[in-house]
């Protein structure tokens, strides 16, 4: 089974308080990129960062002291361009973390373990399932898109995991492509 995972792709990532311009350019290049996935299949998951109103008191909220993400705030919401793809996401499951549901998977850090359960659990239910191909996209490159392909490769280590360069952006150009070749490194297909 295709699996097609986006990353934070929301509004504080964008435009908001951690946007960037590089963030914005990306935008167009997903929605094309799910168009033409749509054709071909595979399930779409959306990952959220997702903080409280206590960030600031957190190890991340230390080291990166910029609110961002609080749930319920605009901020949190995925960008206006890929809420149509939200219908896409058909799936949910009842034993994994509450933080996920319906194929959004809610991550307090950079890296997801809800997104790792979900996969397994769906696994688990329905050989048809089986985590075969893995499709990720979205922001940051340098910070939660390789943490969760990491993840995703340490957890699924014979799936083969696809990171479409064209669709994500780092805090900075050059952390974009530092981070794209340590993936490569890591036998990540980039496309």
């Amino acid at each position: 089974m295709k699996y097609i995972v986006v990353v934070d792709m929301q509004k504080d990532f964008v435009k908001g308080s951690l946007g960037s311009a590089h963030a914005q350019a990306i935008v167009p290049n997903v929605v094309n990129k799910l168009n033409e996935l749509r054709e071909e299949g595979g399930n779409l998951i959306f990952t959220f960062d997702t903080h409280d109103v206590d960030y600031a008191y957190t190890k991340e909220g230390e080291k990166l002291p910029v609110s961002h993400c609080v749930i319920g705030t605009e901020g949190w919401e995925i960008v206006n361009e890929l809420y149509p793809f939200m219908s896409d996401v058909a799936f949910d499951h009842p034993d994994v973390n509450p933080f996920s549901c319906e194929g959004k998977v809610f991550k307090p850090t950079f890296g997801s373990l809800n997104l790792v359960n979900l996969l397994y659990a769906l696994e688990e239910d329905d050989i048809n399932q089986k985590v075969e191909e893995l499709i990720v996209m979205g922001l940051c490159t340098d910070i939660c898109v390789i943490s969760n392909v990491m993840l995703l490769k340490a957890a699924f280590p014979n799936a083969d995991i696809k990171v479409v360069e064209s669709c994500c952006a780092g805090v900075t150009p050059e952390t974009h492509k530092n981070a794209i070749e340590a993936m490569k490194m890591c036998h990540i297909d980039i496309i």
